[in-house]
């Protein structure tokens, strides 16, 4: 997991996809795109506008995936992503099926919340369990974008 905000360099370089992919958010008009997928590279890279609710924890199944890392930029609102490294010892909710890269878990151990705020991301990588659009007490309306990354670009 990488946390940061789009407007701070990160003290180290990134693979190329992942920095041009970072890029790619701090040049677009967010506030005016419409929900919904864009591509950026085919199946390589693409984008979801998504516009939501967050929930408390106990209302979502922690997730992870194989062929793709998941970039949470957060451009509005406050939420809060769970998150924990994969020690393959977490009971599993409902697996991987073909055509759909997302597992999910009953329960993890260790999980650390992190705050998304405005301008804000975390890159998650395939061992990285999460759980997306938390809130703390009231639900907030947010708007993020997801940016998904074949493993295979890096």
């Amino acid at each position: 997991m990488i946390l940061g905000h789009i407007h701070t360099q990160l003290p180290f370089a990134l693979p190329e996809v992942l920095q041009k992919s970072l890029d790619f958010l701090s040049h677009l008009d967010l506030q005016i795109l419409s929900p919904g997928k864009i591509e950026i590279d085919g199946d390589k890279v693409f984008a979801e506008v998504v516009d939501t609710t967050t929930h408390l924890k106990e209302e979502s199944k922690p997730e992870s995936h194989q062929k793709y890392i998941d970039i949470h930029y957060l451009v509005s609102g406050k939420e809060y992503i769970g998150t924990v490294i994969d020690t393959k010892d977490n009971p599993i909710y409902k697996s991987f099926v073909p055509g759909k890269d997302i597992q999910f878990y009953d329960h993890v151990k260790h999980e650390t919340f992190v705050e998304l705020f405005p301008g804000s991301y975390v890159i998650l990588f395939p061992q990285d369990i999460h759980r997306p659009c938390c809130c703390l007490t009231e639900p907030v309306s947010i708007r993020k974008i997801i940016v998904k990354i074949a493993v295979s670009e890096i």
